[in-house]
């Protein structure tokens, strides 16, 4: 008998594949997201996300605004 495969990706795949530009869907409202200048935004709830290294590691910074 064959395994299944899980269907939902991790939180840290999804901030992931936003960063490489392999999602374009907000993790906040699910609308599409702009990528520009290393940044991650969403037009439509104004979450953003945005990547630094510092060494080795990817530091990941998500700010979003509750209303």
């Amino acid at each position: 008998m064959s395994s299944v495969a899980p269907l939902h990706r991790t939180l840290e795949q999804e901030l992931q594949a936003l960063l490489r530009g392999a999602s374009l869907e907000c993790l906040v409202c699910g609308e599409f997201v702009l990528h520009a200048g290393g940044m991650v935004t969403c037009p439509e709830c104004n979450a953003c996300l945005r990547a630094g290294i510092e060494g080795e590691k990817t530091q990941l910074q998500f700010d979003t605004q509750a209303g």
